[in-house]
């Protein structure tokens, strides 16, 4: 895989764990939304944002390890908070899982997510 940061000084720079752009060639995988349900018990790894963040992205980074890859062929990220207010905590976590040449990020708040759930991340990755 080659993956390299886009970055320009004529565009807001990154204010997080994410790059403002990412050019990736080869295989791609297409992560499904990951809504955070332990796959140990079928049931929510916790009740706030941080627990439920985390699990979302270990269930991302199992189906990534199952292709042959890890979070760093990862180049865009999809967050879905139930409430945008909880952006603060989700970032905290997300940024233990993407360190150096973070992804392209967006991350908004939404109506409603299956199953009550905080938080649903996709992603995509490039190998």
């Amino acid at each position: 895989m080659s993956k390299t940061v886009v970055s320009t000084k004529n565009a807001p720079a990154a204010i997080g764990p994410y790059s403002q752009g990412i050019l990736a060639t080869g295989s791609t995988c297409y992560v499904s939304g990951q809504l955070p349900i332990d796959p140990a018990t079928g049931e929510f790894a916790g009740s706030d944002i941080k627990s439920q963040t985390r699990q979302s992205l270990e269930n991302i980074k199992a189906i990534l390890a199952e292709a042959g890859m890890d979070m760093t062929n990862v180049v865009k990220v999809t967050v879905l908070l139930n409430d945008i207010a909880d952006f603060g905590a989700m970032n905290e976590v997300y940024g233990e899982f993407f360190t150096a040449d973070c992804p392209a990020r967006a991350a908004f708040q939404v109506a409603a997510l299956p199953k009550a759930a905080l938080v649903e991340i996709e992603a995509i990755a490039v190998k």
